[in-house]
């Protein structure tokens, strides 16, 4: 698609648009208001979406826009239907957009960060109402550790060395949040100081035997007595 094709379909979709609002403000459309702007979102959609699939190395920043409207789009034609599930919905459009970055141009390895993020946030919004807040705590932060997880795997020696460590404190958070749910993270806390305890133990233990024992010295001889001088 050239730019002078995606200049016509724009231009297009916003006469069409327009001529949708304007039968809306004359009354001739009556009670279509969650049609016309469904269909508005998913038209602004489409354009942006066709914008970074025809050009995805230089336009890939349009893939953000069309897929926030896609979501859009979907709330508003369907949000009843969806029920609970209409906020993860947005959130996952708007995640895919950040795979898509990723997945189409690797040297953006940045976009797998807000795609993690917004995926965790997504998986949390589906969970049901019975689950407390720290199980749901708990998933958030071992989801954005898997995020950093999976930078520090795939980037760790080029670009992100430093991703194994938030990924390692929000794992530990995210397991010390989901324990502490169940009432184990004082018997956790428990059985960890004990274990490094015997860590210690037997660590002091195994370098007190690698060390060469002590020769003691050798016992000095008693001095010889003095000679006495010879007999004249």
């Amino acid at each position: 698609m050239n730019r002078t094709t995606r200049y016509l379909v724009g231009a297009a979709v916003l006469i069409v648009v327009g001529v949708l609002l304007l039968l809306q403000n004359l009354g001739v459309i009556v009670g279509a208001e969650n049609v016309f702007w469904t269909l508005g979102f998913f038209a602004g959609a489409v354009i942006f979406l066709s914008i970074f699939i025809f050009n995805r190395a230089s336009q890939w920043w349009a893939v953000i826009p069309g897929m926030v409207l896609l979501g859009l789009g979907i709330l508003v034609g369907f949000g009843n239907q969806l029920g609970q599930f209409s906020d993860a919905v947005f959130l996952i459009a708007l995640a895919l957009s950040f795979w898509l970055i990723f997945l189409t141009n690797r040297a953006l390895w940045w976009a797998v960060i807000p795609a993690g993020v917004l995926t965790s946030v997504a998986v949390v919004s589906a969970l049901p109402e019975s689950l407390g807040g720290f199980e749901k705590g708990g998933i958030l932060f071992i989801g954005l550790a898997a995020t950093f997880g999976l930078v520090a795997l795939l980037f760790g020696r080029e670009h992100a060395r430093w991703a194994i460590w938030p990924a390692l404190i929000l794992f530990i958070v995210g397991l010390a949040t989901f324990l502490s749910s169940a009432n184990l993270l004082s018997w956790v806390w428990a059985v960890g100081l004990i274990l490094v305890g015997l860590y210690l133990v037997i660590r002091a233990l195994l370098i007190s035997a690698r060390q060469p024992k002590a020769v003691p010295p050798a016992p000095a001889e008693p001095p010889s007595p003095p000679r006495e001088p010879p007999a004249q």
